[in-house]
């Protein structure tokens, strides 16, 4: 995002620079977490394992519709309610050729006027939020294992998650991911895109965000909730003071169909279009906003 000033426009992203990760312990339905090592399997297999998974279900993604409502609102110091408000609602369809292609279906005034979203919170918005950690980006990450953890009716491990290096036109995730000890996917994220770029009238700034998925045709766990909050800080200049703009984004991606089709889906020669059978409860997500 861009923050409007007196002085004009100065660059910037969403929420404050260096934000640490939201703490999860202290949330309903997380159960302790227990440092203890995995049995049945090594940290390496399981890291493995999950990359293979996430692969396929990345390869799977794609040949779903569903519909994607982004609301990003401003909060007033002074009151803590919303002062101005960006919301669409898209559905991610296919055409008559089965091109993948996003149609637009609600998509009232924005009256957000501290700050204008650019590409970039859009690119936040569709491939960052809804993380997906593949086999060939495992290369790319460091992941620590911390433990094994009770998530509402879910048995997770829960790995630390960082960039190995910063390589310019990438982000990454720098957080925590709980993976499902039965289905090898995860189920939670809870991080920070980094890198974020605090130069002085350059701000690249990034909300620390938690995503929560869900298991979808008694298969692959997909993303269904995301919210993002924290304080974006411009620092001063140019005779300009400093700012600050507390800024809070959901989005909520919902009516997952497998379009109907006769292709199949094949992750390293094996067909992956159709794979589990039993149905589990997903991690619990904060109550809607308001």
């Amino acid at each position: 995002m861009k923050l409007i000033t007196t002085l004009g426009l100065l660059s910037g992203l969403l929420l404050a620079a260096g934000a640490a990760p939201a703490q999860q312990t202290a949330q309903e339905g997380f159960g302790p977490l227990d440092p203890s090592q995995p049995t049945g399997a090594t940290v390496a297999q399981i890291i493995e394992r999950m990359g293979k998974r996430e692969s396929e279900f990345a390869a799977a993604r794609e040949g779903y519709t569903f519909r994607q409502d982004v609301r990003t609102d401003t909060i007033s110091d002074d009151t803590g309610r919303p002062d101005g408000e960006y919301h669409q609602v898209t559905d991610i369809v296919f055409d008559k050729d089965g091109r993948r292609m996003e149609h637009v279906v609600f998509a009232p005034q924005n009256t957000i006027e501290r700050v204008i979203m650019t590409e970039e919170d859009f690119k936040e918005i569709e491939h960052r939020l809804p993380f997906i950690l593949t086999s060939p980006e495992l290369p790319d990450y460091n992941l620590t294992y911390l433990g094994k953890q009770r998530v509402d009716e879910l048995d997770t491990y829960v790995f630390d998650v960082g960039p190995k290096a910063l390589v310019k036109g990438h982000h990454y995730l720098q957080g925590k991911v709980w993976v499902d000890q039965e289905d090898d996917e995860i189920v939670l994220v809870n991080g920070v895109s980094v890198p974020q770029d605090t130069r002085r009238g350059h701000e690249d700034l990034q909300p620390p965000y938690t995503t929560y998925y869900a298991q979808i045709d008694k298969n692959y766990w997909f993303p269904v909730y995301t919210r993002a909050e924290g304080v974006l800080h411009f620092a001063a200049q140019n005779g300009a003071l400093s700012q600050d703009v507390h800024i809070k984004t959901v989005v909520k991606y919902s009516d997952y169909k497998q379009f109907h089709t006769s292709i199949t889906i094949h992750y390293n020669g094996e067909d992956i279009t159709n794979q589990r059978e039993d149905q589990k409860q997903p991690p619990t997500p904060p109550p809607a906003p308001k």
